[in-house]
């Protein structure tokens, strides 16, 4: 496998050494800021998403099309449509394109809670997105994504032709570390994320209706999610932690309001794992198949969470019945092993066969 990698920073010794055990070999493109910057600005004059234009660069073009002569692979996999102008017009081997998840309705879905002054450019940027999601789909032979309900999403009249790819989980989650109950409540997740910055703000907001603790983790806390937190003494903000399992197992329950976005939580799949009881809403639940009490309970509204936290912290033997079934659910159906399996059929498609 040939890895073609974009990057804003140069990666460290230990990235390359996590990654070459996969790799035949690993080829990197630094994207500059005023490349970055300069892109954005033609985005103004075209009708592509102005993500597409922050990651292309007509020169990293060039190069790619170069080593690709070279190498002449016999199946290139693109993931994310940000990196699809790249090789869309690459014919000499067959193409699987990743969506990951359905880019156009998770900017849709931040439309109305986006402040006054952001709504026209997400708004401008949900519509650009629906259109190449649709436009760039035939310029590959196999298209994958994350959930059903992500292909339902793709706005192309052969969406029903797409393969659904989920994510796995590692076995290492599998093996919860043994550490002391500290909180009531675990969120974890990029702080800097818009969807999980607002999770983080539902639980500050339920918090003033139901007592628990809290824990928040994950990388990048952003100025809005310290400031939500900084007078919040029942919460703790723990930022990046080397093992995330940590987080997870220091908390009686995980707790995700996930009320925009797309996709799915991989966070959801490794409380599963951990066996940690899960409450999250309708959207979180459905691309991983969640069922309301059998393996998770579901909650939409604020009222709707402060019940289902009442619930399982009062009711060990509900809770206790969730965390298994939720990780027998995840080794059953969310496994490396099977999701790889799957996977490899896709890309051994010849091209006369691929859709």
């Amino acid at each position: 496998m040939h890895l073609f990698s974009l990057v804003t920073t140069e990666p460290s010794e230990k990235d390359y050494e996590q990654i070459n055990t996969y790799c035949y070999a690993i080829h990197v493109f630094k994207l500059s800021w005023l490349g970055r910057l300069s892109g954005l600005f033609l985005a103004l004059f075209t009708k592509k998403p102005f993500q597409v234009h922050y990651f292309y660069n007509w020169s990293v073009h060039k190069r790619v099309f170069k080593l690709l002569d070279t190498i002449q692979p016999s199946h290139i996999f693109c993931q994310l449509i940000r990196c699809a102008d790249y090789i869309k017009d690459y014919h000499n081997c067959p193409k699987t394109l990743d969506y990951m998840d359905a880019l156009s309705k998770g900017m849709e879905r931040r439309i109305e809670r986006s402040s006054w002054y952001k709504r026209w450019i997400i708004k401008e940027e949900a519509h650009r997105l629906m259109n190449y999601e649709r436009r760039v789909f035939d310029y590959f032979e196999n298209q994958v994504i994350i959930s059903e309900q992500d292909k339902l999403l793709i706005a192309h009249p052969d969406q029903k032709h797409m393969d659904v790819s989920p994510n796995g989980i590692d076995d290492s989650f599998l093996s919860p570390p043994h550490v002391e109950k500290l909180v009531d409540v675990v969120f974890v997740g990029n702080l800097s994320y818009p969807p999980n910055e607002e999770a983080v703000e539902f639980l500050v907001s339920l918090r003033e209706q139901v007592e628990f603790t809290c824990l928040i983790a994950g990388a990048e806390p952003s100025k809005k999610v310290k400031v939500l937190l900084e007078k919040q003494s029942d919460f703790m903000l723990a930022g990046w932690v080397d093992d995330i399992r940590e987080a997870y197992c220091k908390a009686k329950l995980f707790v995700a309001p996930m009320m925009i976005g797309t996709g799915m939580q991989n966070k959801l799949l490794e409380a599963m794992a951990l066996g940690i009881p899960c409450i999250t809403t309708s959207l979180a639940a459905f691309p991983v198949a969640g069922i309301h009490e059998k393996n998770m309970l579901i909650a939409n509204t604020q009222e709707e969470f402060k019940s289902a936290i009442l619930r399982l912290i009062n009711d060990q033997e509900l809770a206790q019945y969730l965390a298994q079934n939720a990780q027998s659910h995840v080794i059953t159906a969310y496994s490396w092993d099977k999701i790889g399996r799957s996977l490899g059929e896709i890309l051994k498609r010849p091209a006369i066969e691929a859709q």
